[in-house]
């Protein structure tokens, strides 16, 4: 499987209807997204099982805003509905398969838990 591009329209029923999803946000003047590109395309092709996203954030301005991007490369992944990954920079093959191992591998009970957790304490605060 290739990467898709991702877009606003559409964006919540990529998240909720695929069990993972790794979203690139990227511009196409962004050296080290150039750099990433073929190894985000490659590990696309070697886990069909996994929705690999691209968000050109020049055309997609209003998705990357939302998700506060302010550097690119962003990598973001998505596991069960929830935000589980978010982080800056350019990957290489072998950091970019330790997190696809590690998104597998995550207990998404213990995660939820840790999830309502945060969500309680914040309101608690207010």
């Amino acid at each position: 499987m290739t990467t898709r591009e991702i877009a606003i329209r559409g964006f919540h029923d990529v998240i909720d209807q695929n069990d993972i999803v790794f979203l690139d946000f990227w511009a196409a003047w962004c050296g080290p997204c150039r750099m990433f590109a073929p190894v985000f395309e490659k590990a696309a092709g070697q886990h069909p099982d996994i929705v690999f996203g691209k968000v050109d954030t020049e055309a997609q301005r209003e998705l990357a805003a939302a998700f506060h991007i302010s550097s690119i490369p962003t990598l973001m992944v998505f596991r069960e509905g929830v935000l589980v990954f978010s982080q800056p920079g350019a990957l290489g093959a072998p950091q970019l398969d330790r997190v696809i191992a590690g998104v597998r591998g995550l207990d998404m009970d213990a995660v939820r838990a840790q999830v309502a957790a945060q969500k309680a304490e914040r309101e608690a605060v207010r």
